[in-house]
């Protein structure tokens, strides 16, 4: 395994990190314990999950499967969400009272004493941040988190945490975690290059677009029985599931099946070509996915397969001209009433 320094920082995590988004949901436990096992065997060290993923369940079951290693791994999780449905207007966001009470929660269902990697899940417009980066610097000096991250958050932004954290006499934030894939690149355009101005990891998630980069969806075709779209995942139709970007999938494909490989493995080893990458999100829900995903280790991609992936979308850009993730909308325009 060729471990890479996450960030500026002196830790070293493997290049595929391993998504536990699906497990307690649509993965069970036992399949995710063999899944991470099993990715444990082959060298990863690195393992991504979340306070809210299907209620902390993800977090449950992490902890039981790392118990016996828990030094070995490198864990990162998340805060902000809103803890459930009914959740109070301090069960969320990015306050002193909620950064605390979130992370003891972490701590419990991981069954662990820290955390290694906490990450702010979202940027909030309203929220003022240095209330969170103190309250960060306060957990870290206690033990509880070794290091922080910023998970969607726009490059001012990030540069605004860098200034704090300097300011406060923090660490600054060794990772961020943006959405990176072959069909939207606007990472490249702001959050990438300031990342690599303050020696932050760069994290990303959806390497597959969701799935779409696997092939699987024809443009005029019924979705897979078993796919994010006939399940009625909401975020994929909101984000991934575009003409655009299915029509791209099927180029991928092909030109995966060229090259000889999958487009599996073509688009997640294009994402980990970014020497700005540490590491890179692969979140599976089967244990074949696991498999697929890690032949994206074996597969080297030269100068012709970047310039095939520029000419399906340019750099900076995603691959719908005007596209904007609705959770994340631009902020720029302000007007009265």
């Amino acid at each position: 395994m060729d471990y890479r320094y996450l960030g500026g920082s002196a830790l070293k995590v493997s290049p595929l990190c391993l998504g536990a988004m699906m497990f307690g949901g649509e993965t069970d436990e036992a399949t995710s314990r063999r899944i991470i096992d099993k990715a444990f065997e082959q060298g990863v060290n690195f393992l991504d999950t979340a306070d809210v993923y299907h209620t902390g369940r993800s977090e449950e079951i992490v902890g039981r499967a790392i118990a016996e290693r828990r030094d070995d791994w490198i864990v990162a999780t998340k805060f902000g969400y809103p803890a459930s449905a009914t959740a109070r207007p301090n069960e969320q966001g990015q306050s002193r009272k909620w950064i605390c009470k979130a992370v003891d929660g972490s701590l419990r269902r991981l069954g662990t004493d820290y955390i290694d990697v906490l990450y702010f899940h979202r940027s909030l417009v309203d929220a003022p941040l240095e209330e969170g980066v103190r309250a960060i610097g306060d957990l870290i000096r206690q033990g509880k988190v070794r290091y922080f991250g910023l998970s969607n958050f726009r490059a001012w932004r990030i540069a605004e945490i860098v200034r704090l954290a300097d300011q406060l006499g923090i660490d600054r934030p060794v990772a961020i975690e943006p959405v990176y894939n072959v069909v939207d690149r606007t990472a490249e355009a702001e959050l990438m290059p300031a990342a690599g101005h303050y020696g932050i990891g760069v994290v990303p998630y959806s390497p597959l677009a969701r799935g779409v980069l696997t092939g699987k969806y024809a443009l005029d075709g019924v979705p897979p029985a078993d796919s994010r779209v006939a399940r009625g995942d909401k975020r994929i139709k909101q984000t991934e599931w575009r003409p655009e970007s299915l029509a791209i999938a099927q180029k991928v494909a092909a030109h995966a099946a060229e090259r000889g490989t999958t487009s599996i493995a073509f688009a997640i080893a294009w994402v980990l070509k970014n020497k700005l990458v540490s590491s890179a999100i692969a979140g599976p829900r089967t244990e074949a996915h696991w498999d697929s995903y890690v032949d994206a280790l074996s597969f080297q991609l030269g100068m012709e397969d970047e310039k095939f992936v520029d000419s399906l979308v340019p750099p900076g850009h995603a691959s719908t001209p005007g596209y904007t993730d609705p959770n994340y909308p631009v902020e720029g325009r302000h007007v009265g009433g």
